[in-house]
C-alpha cells in the first residue's frame, strides 16, 4: 500500500493567493484543503486534521497570528505544526509570529523553491515527532502492562500469604474478608482518598500472617494462656513483619507489613510490641486496632461467648475494663458511631458457611 499524502490546510483571504498556493503544492504531491478565512479553517479542523497549515499572516476577523496562538493552547491542535505567510519581514512581526507560537515563515510573494523547502523540512520534523510521539505510546502501554502484571504478582503473593496463615489459625476465612471490608469503611469515613481505601481493603487481611510462626500448642490451646505463652502469641507482630519483608517496592506490602506490626498497638501506649502511642502508630494499623477489637468481640473464642453488635459497640465506645476508648485514635472513635451500622451488615453478610453435621 502507498503511503498517505501529507494533507495541508491552506488558509487566505484572497482567492488567487489559495489557488497559487494550492496548486504549487498539489503539483508536489501534497493533498491540500483549502479555507477563505481563519473561522473557516477552524471548522475544516473539525471534519479532518490536517499535517500542516500554512496560513496568511493579515485576514479580516481573525488573523493568522491569532489562528496559530489560538491552535497551539488547544491541546488537540498544539503539537500541528503552522506556517505564517506574511510580506512583513521585520523584527516586531517575526516577534510576533513566534510568540503566537508558529513553527516558520514565509514570505511573499511565494517564491516556490522555498515554499517546497519549508513544507518540506516541517513535515519532515512532524513525521519525527509523531513517530517519537507513538513509540512513548508502546512504551508506556508496555510500562502499564509489565506494571499491571507485577501487581497481580503481588496479589497472587498476599493471597498465598493470607491462606498459609488461615490454616493455621482458628479465625476463619469470613473474618479476613470483614476486616477488608471494615478498614476500607473507616478510611472512606474518615474522608481518605480512594487509592488508600482501596490499599488497606487488600493489605488489612495480611494483619495475622505472623501466626504462621507460632506453635500449634499456643495458638490452638482450646484454654487460657499462660504468661509465657502470651509472651510467645504477641511475638505474632514481629514474626508477620518479617514474613512479609521491609524492603518492599509493593504499596500493598508495605501497608501489609505496617498493619502486621502495628494492629496490636494502642493509641495510650499501652499496646505491644513497640509501645507505640498517639500518631507513632501509622494511621492503617490505627484503623486495623478498631476492626479487628470489633471482631473478636463479635466472634466465638475458646475463652468467651460471642458479643452482640449493640454490646461491641458499647464496650469500644465505653469500655468494659480490658476494652478501652482510650486505645483507639479519637478521630476513628468518633467515626466509629456512624460506621457501625455497616460493620453490623458485614458481620451479618460475611460469614462462613455452618459445616454440616455428621451422620
Amino acid at each position: 500500500m502507498p503511503e498517505r499524502s501529507p494533507v495541508i490546510l491552506v488558509v487566505d483571504d484572497e482567492g488567487s493567493s489559495r489557488r497559487l498556493l494550492a496548486a504549487l503544492l498539489q503539483a508536489d504531491a501534497y493533498e491540500v484543503l483549502a479555507a477563505a478565512s481563519a473561522r473557516e479553517a477552524l471548522e475544516r479542523l473539525q471534519e479532518r486534521r490536517p499535517d500542516l497549515v500554512l496560513t496568511d499572516g493579515m485576514m479580516p476577523g481573525m488573523s493568522g497570528f491569532e489562528l496559530a496562538a489560538r491552535l497551539k493552547a488547544d491541546a488537540r491542535y498544539a503539537t500541528l505544526p503552522v506556517i505564517i505567510v506574511t510580506a512583513l519581514d521585520d523584527r516586531e512581526t517575526r516577534l510576533r509570529a513566534l510568540e503566537a507560537g508558529v513553527d516558520d515563515f514565509l514570505g511573499k510573494p511565494i517564491d516556490r523553491a522555498e515554499l517546497r523547502v519549508r513544507v518540506r523540512n516541517i513535515l519532515r520534523l512532524k513525521e519525527y515527532s509523531d513517530r517519537i510521539q507513538r513509540n512513548n505510546e508502546i512504551l508506556e502501554e508496555t510500562v502499564r502492562q509489565r506494571t499491571a502484571q507485577l501487581h497481580d504478582s503481588y496479589l497472587q503473593t498476599i493471597q498465598t500469604l493470607i491462606r498459609a496463615a488461615e490454616k493455621k489459625d482458628e479465625e476463619t476465612g469470613a473474618h479476613v474478608q470483614r476486616i477488608a471490608y471494615y478498614c476500607k469503611d473507616l478510611a472512606q469515613r474518615l474522608g481518605m482518598a480512594t487509592d488508600f481505601a482501596d490499599l488497606i481493603f487488600v493489605a488489612s487481611p495480611m494483619h495475622d500472617v505472623g501466626k504462621i510462626g507460632i506453635p500449634d500448642r499456643v495458638l490452638l490451646k482450646p484454654g487460657p494462656l499462660d504468661a509465657a505463652e502470651w509472651a510467645i502469641m504477641r511475638t505474632h507482630t514481629i514474626l508477620g513483619a518479617n514474613i512479609i519483608g521491609e524492603q518492599n517496592v509493593s504499596p500493598e506490602l508495605q501497608m501489609g507489613r505496617e498493619i502486621a506490626l502495628g494492629h496490636h498497638e494502642r493509641w495510650d501506649g499501652s499496646g505491644y510490641p513497640l509501645g507505640r502511642q498517639g500518631e507513632e502508630i501509622p494511621l492503617c494499623a490505627r484503623m486495623m486496632v478498631m476492626a479487628d477489637i470489633y471482631d473478636a468481640l463479635r466472634s466465638r473464642r475458646p475463652y468467651k461467648e460471642p458479643f452482640d453488635h449493640e454490646s461491641s459497640v458499647e464496650i469500644i465506645l465505653k469500655g468494659d475494663g480490658r476494652v478501652k476508648p482510650e486505645h483507639f485514635d479519637p478521630a476513628l472513635l468518633a467515626a466509629f458511631p456512624r460506621a457501625a451500622p455497616a460493620f453490623a451488615e458485614y458481620y451479618a453478610t460475611l460469614t462462613d458457611p455452618v459445616a454440616p453435621e455428621p451422620d
